[in-house]
């Protein structure tokens, strides 16, 4: 893999390339492992060049809550933080498919930061655009209520949803058993059809009077 490739590293200097050609390190992970836990150190820094990884928060019951996804050349806020800051990782990370990419060691990461501009620029940008989504569903969670959100949830990754109930519940920070029975509270509505794995809108319309319906 060409690093030069990887939109992340436009406009690093020459000797900023070969630092980093020097020290990366290719990784290769499969679908459904957990490459960060709760309370890990952050030693390195991975980017990303395919696959999706999902960053969440987990309670001591295993209740889930997605915080965001890490998709090809994108930087994870959390890491970025930990490898500024030296704290523990605040939160799980899992691979959605297979993830490929390099490593860069934190030692490499903090003399990009000090010493290449446009990189610095993508850690300022990733902080922007992160928070800005993070402050989002600290909204939603607090004030929105959960049929909502979940018509929401529906519209957006509509209209034929494949998604389990469960997975559904880690992406809104509920339960199975809660998503389950608003969905069926939907169906009895005519405002979708349940399967056994599919979910298909039947009113869209009615979902978006819910979703913004004061």
């Amino acid at each position: 893999m060409r690093l030069t490739n990887c939109s992340i590293f436009d406009g690093l200097t020459t000797s900023g390339l070969e630092s980093l050609e020097q020290h990366a390190t290719p990784f290769t992970v499969p679908a459904g492992i957990r490459v960060f836990e709760t309370s890990n150190q952050c030693q390195m820094m991975p980017i990303i060049t395919s696959g999706s990884i999902r960053v969440f928060a987990e309670n001591e019951n295993g209740r889930e809550i997605t915080l965001y996804r890490v998709n090809s050349e994108q930087l994870c806020i959390l890491t970025i933080s930990c490898l500024l800051s030296g704290d523990l990782y605040p939160a799980s990370s899992i691979t959605e498919s297979e993830v490929s990419g390099v490593t860069i060691p934190k030692s490499v990461f903090l003399t990009m930061v000090a010493q290449e501009p446009k990189f610095r620029e993508q850690v300022f940008y990733t902080f922007s655009y992160r928070i800005t989504h993070l402050m989002q569903l600290v909204d939603e969670v607090a004030f929105k209520k959960l049929d909502k959100r979940l018509a929401q949830y529906l519209l957006e990754h509509g209209p034929i949803l494949t998604q389990s109930h469960q997975a559904i519940a880690d992406e809104l920070g509920s339960v199975r058993e809660m998503i389950s029975r608003l969905l069926k509270q939907f169906e009895d509505k005519g405002l979708l059809i349940l399967s056994r794995k599919q979910i298909q809108l039947a009113e869209p319309e009615q979902l978006k009077q819910l979703v913004f319906h004061t």
